[in-house]
Protein backbone atom coordinates (compact mmCIF):
# COMPACT_ATOMS: atom_id res chain seq x y z
CA UNK A 1 0.00 0.00 0.00
CA UNK A 2 2.84 2.46 0.65
CA UNK A 3 4.39 1.61 -2.93
CA UNK A 4 0.90 2.10 -4.27
CA UNK A 5 0.81 5.82 -2.56
CA UNK A 6 3.63 6.37 -3.83
CA UNK A 7 3.49 5.66 -7.58
CA UNK A 8 -0.10 7.12 -7.60
CA UNK A 9 0.00 10.53 -9.00
CA UNK A 10 -3.01 11.90 -7.09
CA UNK A 11 -1.26 11.21 -4.10
CA UNK A 12 -0.55 14.51 -2.36
CA UNK A 13 3.54 14.93 -1.87
CA UNK A 14 3.06 15.51 1.46
CA UNK A 15 1.91 11.82 1.17
CA UNK A 16 4.38 10.78 -0.66
CA UNK A 17 6.98 11.65 1.33
CA UNK A 18 6.06 9.88 4.18
CA UNK A 19 5.22 6.87 2.60
CA UNK A 20 8.79 6.88 1.10
CA UNK A 21 10.73 7.56 4.90
CA UNK A 22 9.00 4.37 6.20
CA UNK A 23 10.13 2.40 2.69
CA UNK A 24 13.51 3.62 3.40
CA UNK A 25 13.32 2.65 6.89
CA UNK A 26 11.82 -1.02 6.09
CA UNK A 27 15.03 -1.42 4.20
CA UNK A 28 17.67 -0.65 7.13
CA UNK A 29 17.93 3.20 6.09
CA UNK A 30 19.11 5.31 8.97
CA UNK A 31 17.08 8.07 9.96
CA UNK A 32 19.65 10.55 9.23
CA UNK A 33 20.35 8.74 5.96
CA UNK A 34 16.85 9.10 5.18
CA UNK A 35 17.03 13.07 5.93
CA UNK A 36 20.25 13.44 3.54
CA UNK A 37 17.72 11.91 0.57
CA UNK A 38 14.79 13.08 1.14
CA UNK A 39 15.87 16.15 1.94
CA UNK A 40 14.00 16.97 5.12
CA UNK A 41 15.43 17.25 8.94
CA UNK A 42 16.83 14.02 11.03
CA UNK A 43 14.07 14.72 13.12
CA UNK A 44 10.86 14.48 10.29
CA UNK A 45 12.16 10.79 9.15
CA UNK A 46 12.71 10.03 12.82
CA UNK A 47 9.33 11.34 13.16
CA UNK A 48 7.09 9.24 10.95
CA UNK A 49 9.29 5.86 11.57
CA UNK A 50 7.79 5.96 14.93
CA UNK A 51 4.33 6.91 14.20
CA UNK A 52 3.94 4.19 11.83
CA UNK A 53 5.24 1.73 14.23
CA UNK A 54 3.12 2.49 16.78
CA UNK A 55 -0.03 3.06 14.11
CA UNK A 56 0.91 1.76 11.01
CA UNK A 57 -0.72 3.50 8.11
CA UNK A 58 -3.04 5.27 10.74
CA UNK A 59 -0.17 6.14 11.87
CA UNK A 60 0.94 8.33 8.62
CA UNK A 61 -2.17 10.66 8.59
CA UNK A 62 -2.66 14.33 10.19
CA UNK A 63 -3.73 14.38 13.73
CA UNK A 64 -6.16 17.25 14.38
CA UNK A 65 -4.75 20.09 15.11
CA UNK A 66 -6.27 21.44 18.94
CA UNK A 67 -7.81 24.47 19.57
CA UNK A 68 -9.24 24.88 15.93
CA UNK A 69 -13.16 23.72 17.02
CA UNK A 70 -12.91 24.46 20.07
CA UNK A 71 -11.97 27.95 19.87
CA UNK A 72 -15.11 28.70 16.94
CA UNK A 73 -17.08 26.53 19.92
CA UNK A 74 -16.32 28.92 22.67
CA UNK A 75 -17.32 32.50 20.87
CA UNK A 76 -20.62 32.35 19.09
CA UNK A 77 -22.51 35.58 17.86
CA UNK A 78 -22.83 37.05 21.07
CA UNK A 79 -19.41 37.54 21.59
CA UNK A 80 -18.92 38.86 18.04
CA UNK A 81 -21.63 41.62 18.97
CA UNK A 82 -19.44 42.54 21.97
CA UNK A 83 -16.52 43.65 19.26
CA UNK A 84 -18.02 45.18 17.22
CA UNK A 85 -19.67 47.34 19.99
CA UNK A 86 -16.53 47.97 21.50
CA UNK A 87 -15.13 49.20 18.31
CA UNK A 88 -17.58 51.75 18.31
CA UNK A 89 -16.63 53.39 21.70
CA UNK A 90 -13.57 55.42 22.04
CA UNK A 91 -9.99 53.31 22.52
CA UNK A 92 -8.33 53.60 26.22
CA UNK A 93 -6.76 56.64 27.17
CA UNK A 94 -3.15 57.45 25.72
CA UNK A 95 -4.43 55.26 22.43
CA UNK A 96 -4.78 56.68 19.58
CA UNK A 97 -6.79 53.40 18.18
CA UNK A 98 -8.35 50.42 19.05
CA UNK A 99 -5.71 46.88 18.48
CA UNK A 100 -6.61 42.95 18.84
CA UNK A 101 -4.88 43.05 22.22
CA UNK A 102 -6.59 45.71 23.15
CA UNK A 103 -9.97 44.30 22.22
CA UNK A 104 -9.13 41.37 24.25
CA UNK A 105 -8.14 43.03 27.11
CA UNK A 106 -11.25 45.08 27.21
CA UNK A 107 -13.38 41.98 26.80
CA UNK A 108 -11.44 39.89 28.93
CA UNK A 109 -12.89 36.56 28.01
CA UNK A 110 -11.97 36.58 24.23
CA UNK A 111 -8.31 35.93 23.46
CA UNK A 112 -7.00 38.32 21.13
CA UNK A 113 -6.23 35.53 18.17
CA UNK A 114 -10.33 34.96 18.13
CA UNK A 115 -10.95 39.31 17.69
CA UNK A 116 -8.17 39.19 15.06
CA UNK A 117 -9.66 36.34 13.41
CA UNK A 118 -13.17 37.78 13.23
CA UNK A 119 -11.66 41.19 12.39
CA UNK A 120 -10.29 39.42 9.35
CA UNK A 121 -13.38 37.87 8.54
CA UNK A 122 -15.79 41.43 9.02
CA UNK A 123 -12.91 42.28 6.54
CA UNK A 124 -11.99 45.52 9.06
CA UNK A 125 -8.52 46.91 9.32
CA UNK A 126 -7.82 48.85 12.26
CA UNK A 127 -4.34 49.91 11.05
CA UNK A 128 -5.75 51.39 7.53
CA UNK A 129 -6.27 54.89 7.65
CA UNK A 130 -8.11 56.91 4.82
CA UNK A 131 -8.85 60.58 4.61
CA UNK A 132 -11.95 62.28 2.91
CA UNK A 133 -12.34 65.84 1.93
CA UNK A 134 -16.76 66.11 1.53
CA UNK A 135 -17.99 69.24 -0.04
CA UNK A 136 -21.04 70.80 1.60
CA UNK A 137 -21.32 73.26 -1.24
CA UNK A 138 -25.11 74.44 -1.45
CA UNK A 139 -24.08 75.24 -5.32
CA UNK A 140 -21.90 72.11 -5.95
CA UNK A 141 -23.90 70.85 -9.41
CA UNK A 142 -24.56 74.43 -10.71
CA UNK A 143 -20.14 74.56 -10.01
CA UNK A 144 -19.52 71.40 -11.31
CA UNK A 145 -21.60 71.32 -14.75
CA UNK A 146 -20.11 74.56 -15.15
CA UNK A 147 -16.56 72.95 -14.90
CA UNK A 148 -17.44 69.72 -16.96
CA UNK A 149 -18.68 71.67 -19.54
CA UNK A 150 -15.49 73.89 -19.99
CA UNK A 151 -13.48 70.34 -20.39
CA UNK A 152 -16.03 68.45 -22.27
CA UNK A 153 -17.47 70.82 -24.75
CA UNK A 154 -15.50 74.69 -24.60
CA UNK A 155 -16.89 77.52 -26.27
CA UNK A 156 -15.81 77.77 -29.49
CA UNK A 157 -12.58 79.86 -30.44
CA UNK A 158 -12.19 80.14 -26.39
CA UNK A 159 -9.03 78.93 -24.05
CA UNK A 160 -9.46 77.26 -21.36
CA UNK A 161 -7.20 76.82 -18.34
CA UNK A 162 -6.79 75.28 -14.91
CA UNK A 163 -5.05 77.53 -12.76
CA UNK A 164 -3.26 77.32 -9.66
CA UNK A 165 -0.33 77.66 -7.08
CA UNK A 166 2.31 75.19 -5.37
CA UNK A 167 3.48 77.28 -2.58
CA UNK A 168 6.59 76.63 -0.34
CA UNK A 169 8.46 74.17 -2.49
CA UNK A 170 11.29 72.99 -0.37
CA UNK A 171 15.13 73.52 -1.11
CA UNK A 172 16.08 70.07 0.72
CA UNK A 173 19.91 68.75 0.51
CA UNK A 174 19.78 65.12 1.13
CA UNK A 175 22.92 62.91 1.39
CA UNK A 176 21.74 60.09 -1.51
CA UNK A 177 23.17 57.39 -3.59
CA UNK A 178 23.39 53.39 -4.20
CA UNK A 179 23.32 51.02 -1.10
CA UNK A 180 25.18 47.87 -1.28
CA UNK A 181 23.11 45.24 1.39
CA UNK A 182 24.88 42.28 2.93
CA UNK A 183 22.40 40.18 0.55
CA UNK A 184 24.02 41.61 -2.33
CA UNK A 185 21.12 43.15 -3.21
CA UNK A 186 22.04 47.31 -4.63
CA UNK A 187 18.77 49.59 -3.85
CA UNK A 188 18.83 53.66 -4.10
CA UNK A 189 18.82 55.23 -0.21
CA UNK A 190 19.13 58.66 0.98
CA UNK A 191 20.26 59.94 4.28
CA UNK A 192 17.09 60.38 7.12
CA UNK A 193 19.26 64.02 7.83
CA UNK A 194 18.91 66.76 5.55
CA UNK A 195 19.54 70.82 5.14
CA UNK A 196 16.88 73.42 4.32
CA UNK A 197 17.70 76.25 1.91
CA UNK A 198 14.54 77.73 1.68
CA UNK A 199 11.39 77.45 -0.62
CA UNK A 200 10.13 78.83 -3.77
CA UNK A 201 6.13 79.25 -5.01
CA UNK A 202 5.21 77.65 -8.14
CA UNK A 203 2.50 79.01 -9.99
CA UNK A 204 0.89 76.97 -13.17
CA UNK A 205 -1.37 77.46 -16.03
CA UNK A 206 -3.07 73.94 -17.88
CA UNK A 207 -4.11 74.42 -21.46
CA UNK A 208 -6.96 71.62 -20.97
CA UNK A 209 -7.26 71.54 -24.75
CA UNK A 210 -3.22 70.90 -25.74
CA UNK A 211 -2.40 69.22 -21.76
CA UNK A 212 0.62 72.14 -22.64
CA UNK A 213 1.67 73.56 -18.75
CA UNK A 214 2.58 77.67 -18.75
CA UNK A 215 4.70 77.80 -14.92
CA UNK A 216 6.50 80.98 -13.05
CA UNK A 217 8.33 80.83 -9.84
CA UNK A 218 7.53 83.74 -7.15
CA UNK A 219 9.07 83.87 -3.77
CA UNK A 220 5.21 83.74 -2.40
CA UNK A 221 1.85 83.36 -3.48
CA UNK A 222 -0.15 86.50 -3.08
CA UNK A 223 -2.48 88.71 -5.18
CA UNK A 224 -0.23 90.14 -6.46
CA UNK A 225 2.12 87.63 -7.45
CA UNK A 226 -1.63 85.82 -8.88
CA UNK A 227 -2.19 88.62 -10.60
CA UNK A 228 1.26 89.16 -12.75
CA UNK A 229 1.19 85.45 -13.44
CA UNK A 230 -2.08 85.82 -15.04
CA UNK A 231 -1.09 89.16 -17.04
CA UNK A 232 1.88 86.99 -18.35
CA UNK A 233 -0.49 84.29 -19.60
CA UNK A 234 -2.82 86.99 -21.11
CA UNK A 235 0.26 88.21 -22.79
CA UNK A 236 0.62 84.93 -24.63
CA UNK A 237 -2.86 84.96 -25.73
CA UNK A 238 -3.83 88.66 -26.67
CA UNK A 239 -7.68 89.42 -26.92
CA UNK A 240 -8.49 85.71 -26.97
CA UNK A 241 -12.00 84.84 -24.96
CA UNK A 242 -10.31 82.79 -21.82
CA UNK A 243 -12.16 80.89 -19.33
CA UNK A 244 -9.98 80.09 -16.20
CA UNK A 245 -10.72 77.05 -13.46
CA UNK A 246 -9.64 78.10 -10.23
CA UNK A 247 -10.46 77.14 -6.37
CA UNK A 248 -11.33 78.96 -3.91
CA UNK A 249 -8.43 80.63 -2.65
CA UNK A 250 -8.71 84.69 -1.37
CA UNK A 251 -6.58 84.94 -3.51
CA UNK A 252 -8.18 84.57 -6.71
CA UNK A 253 -11.62 86.17 -5.64
CA UNK A 254 -11.66 89.52 -3.40
CA UNK A 255 -14.76 91.16 -3.29
CA UNK A 256 -13.72 93.68 -6.14
CA UNK A 257 -12.12 92.23 -8.61
CA UNK A 258 -10.79 95.50 -10.71
CA UNK A 259 -8.92 93.30 -12.65
CA UNK A 260 -11.21 91.27 -14.00
CA UNK A 261 -13.15 94.31 -15.09
CA UNK A 262 -10.26 95.54 -17.14
CA UNK A 263 -10.25 92.61 -18.49
CA UNK A 264 -13.52 91.57 -20.00
CA UNK A 265 -12.34 88.82 -22.56
CA UNK A 266 -11.14 86.37 -19.08
CA UNK A 267 -13.54 84.76 -17.27
CA UNK A 268 -12.89 83.13 -13.62
CA UNK A 269 -15.00 80.21 -12.88
CA UNK A 270 -14.33 77.97 -9.29
CA UNK A 271 -14.72 74.95 -8.14
CA UNK A 272 -17.11 74.16 -5.38
CA UNK A 273 -16.04 74.30 -2.13
CA UNK A 274 -13.37 71.24 -0.66
CA UNK A 275 -13.56 69.79 -4.85
CA UNK A 276 -10.09 70.91 -5.63
CA UNK A 277 -9.76 68.02 -7.37
CA UNK A 278 -11.60 68.96 -10.29
CA UNK A 279 -9.23 71.35 -11.12
CA UNK A 280 -6.94 68.99 -14.02
CA UNK A 281 -3.99 71.21 -13.03
CA UNK A 282 -4.02 69.39 -9.49
CA UNK A 283 -3.05 66.38 -11.62
CA UNK A 284 -0.50 68.16 -13.43
CA UNK A 285 1.09 69.05 -9.94
CA UNK A 286 1.31 65.73 -8.78
CA UNK A 287 3.47 64.69 -11.94
CA UNK A 288 5.60 66.88 -11.14
CA UNK A 289 6.43 66.15 -7.73
CA UNK A 290 6.67 62.52 -8.58
CA UNK A 291 8.97 63.03 -11.64
CA UNK A 292 11.14 66.43 -10.45
CA UNK A 293 11.01 66.71 -6.33
CA UNK A 294 10.34 63.89 -4.29
CA UNK A 295 13.78 62.24 -3.33
CA UNK A 296 15.91 64.96 -4.71
CA UNK A 297 18.40 66.94 -3.14
CA UNK A 298 18.62 70.98 -3.99
CA UNK A 299 20.94 73.00 -2.19
CA UNK A 300 19.10 76.24 -3.26
CA UNK A 301 15.88 77.31 -4.30
CA UNK A 302 17.21 78.33 -7.31
CA UNK A 303 18.18 74.90 -8.08
CA UNK A 304 14.42 73.65 -7.22
CA UNK A 305 13.54 76.21 -9.75
CA UNK A 306 16.00 74.68 -12.75
CA UNK A 307 15.02 71.84 -12.00
CA UNK A 308 11.34 72.16 -12.70
CA UNK A 309 11.99 74.38 -15.77
CA UNK A 310 14.01 71.77 -17.01
CA UNK A 311 11.02 69.11 -16.30
CA UNK A 312 8.87 71.57 -17.53
CA UNK A 313 10.58 71.89 -20.95
CA UNK A 314 11.09 68.04 -21.08
CA UNK A 315 7.06 67.57 -20.33
CA UNK A 316 5.24 70.41 -22.82
CA UNK A 317 7.30 68.23 -25.73
CA UNK A 318 5.04 65.35 -25.57
CA UNK A 319 2.32 67.06 -23.73
CA UNK A 320 -1.31 65.74 -23.82
CA UNK A 321 -4.72 66.74 -22.85
CA UNK A 322 -6.02 64.99 -19.93
CA UNK A 323 -9.29 62.91 -20.77
CA UNK A 324 -12.08 63.49 -18.77
CA UNK A 325 -13.28 60.08 -17.94
CA UNK A 326 -16.67 60.64 -15.58
CA UNK A 327 -19.66 60.53 -16.73
CA UNK A 328 -21.40 61.66 -13.75
CA UNK A 329 -20.46 63.87 -10.69
CA UNK A 330 -22.03 64.29 -7.99
CA UNK A 331 -21.35 64.83 -4.42
CA UNK A 332 -19.42 61.91 -2.57
CA UNK A 333 -21.30 60.55 0.13
CA UNK A 334 -19.35 58.52 3.05
CA UNK A 335 -20.61 55.34 4.89
CA UNK A 336 -21.54 55.32 8.66
CA UNK A 337 -19.09 57.57 10.18
CA UNK A 338 -18.68 56.98 14.04
CA UNK A 339 -17.63 60.11 15.80
CA UNK A 340 -15.47 60.36 19.23
CA UNK A 341 -15.61 63.64 21.68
Amino acid sequence: MLEARVRAPTTEQRHVLRARIVLLAAAGVASRAIARELGVMPRTASLWRIRFAEAGLDGLADKPRPGGRASSAKYGPGSDARILALLDTPPPRGHARWTGRLLAAALGDISDQYVWRFLRAQKIDLDGRKSWCVSHDPEFVAKSAEIVGLYLNPPEGALVLSVDEKPHIQALERAQGYLRLANGRTLTGRCHDYKRHGTTTLFAALNVATGEVKAAHYRRRRRLEFLAFMNSVLADHPGREIHVVLDNLNTHKPKRDRWLARHPNVRFHFTPTHASWMNQIEIWFSILSRGALQGASFTSPKQVRSQIDAFLASYNEHAKPFTWKATVVHQKHLGTRVSHP
